[in-house]
């Protein structure tokens, strides 16, 4: 099936967008003819490697840093889309994290989504058409799940800054909804010690296919899925919908 040309000549920002679904986004945007691709993330060599045919304007730091977004904001003139992806996983009981722990997620996952939306929604705002903006938000953010406690509340926290974002931008045309992964085959599970040793004693497959037992559907989705997902209410074909944290996870939090 040919993919529609449904973002041709929009442009749009992409954070997080050096591997996963950041890059899974940046990829099928741009074969779905976007004309201008903004890519964040703290990954150079992986921004580098990721191939759009598009225009591509590559920004290396981390969304968390109020100055990247004071000298990129000028940059984000006539900002069609923003998908707001960058974050970070952790581990560790609530009674047990330090405040440098918590604050550590919470600076990617809620201050970066934060200073990412905020400065996209003015963007859309200056020009008058109007826009739209997908957070990556996570199933955790809904099934309370031991162990990840300032992820998922961190997610939870940007669920909640999409419906809000969603009602003060329709004055100005702008739509905001958020998706709720369960399981994704992405690097951010790399983060983890027991995953890795197991990894390094199973295999990624094995180790996948475990993780995902505790899943209806008895398996983790790929990034790629995702985007499509994203994409969709991104584009014109979801005018209609806004102010949504869409679950999509497998049956997880069923």
């Amino acid at each position: 099936m040919t993919q529609p040309q449904d973002f041709a000549g929009r442009s749009a920002l992409v954070t997080g967008a050096a591997s996963g679904i950041g890059a899974a986004c940046a990829r099928q945007l741009a074969a779905r003819g976007a004309k201008r691709l903004i890519l964040v993330d703290v990954d150079a060599a992986g921004l580098d490697a990721l191939d759009c045919d598009c225009s591509v304007e590559r920004v290396v730091g981390s969304v968390g840093d109020e100055a990247l977004w004071r000298d990129l904001e000028p940059r984000l003139e006539g900002l069609d889309h923003a998908v707001v992806n960058a974050g970070i996983g952790a581990g560790g009981a609530i009674a047990d994290l330090s405040l440098a722990d918590w604050r550590r997620v919470m600076e990617i996952n809620l201050d970066g989504a934060f200073l990412t939306l905020s400065a996209a929604m003015r963007a859309m705002r200056a020009h008058g058409r109007g826009g739209s903006a997908v957070i990556t938000s996570s199933s955790t953010a809904v099934k309370p799940v031991p162990g990840i406690g300032p992820y998922g509340v961190s997610k939870a926290a940007v669920s909640h800054m999409a419906r809000i974002a969603a009602v003060e931008g329709a004055a100005n045309k702008i739509r905001v909804n958020a998706i709720a992964p369960g399981g994704v085959d992405t690097a951010i599970w790399e983060s983890s010690e027991e995953f890795r040793a197991s990894v390094a004693e199973n295999g990624r497959e094995a180790t996948f296919k475990a993780m995902a037992s505790t899943t209806p559907s008895g398996r983790f989705a790929s990034a790629d899925e995702m985007a499509e997902t994203m994409l969709f209410m991104l584009s014109d074909a979801g005018a209609n919908i806004t102010g949504h944290v869409l679950v999509s996870d497998g049956g997880f939090t069923l």
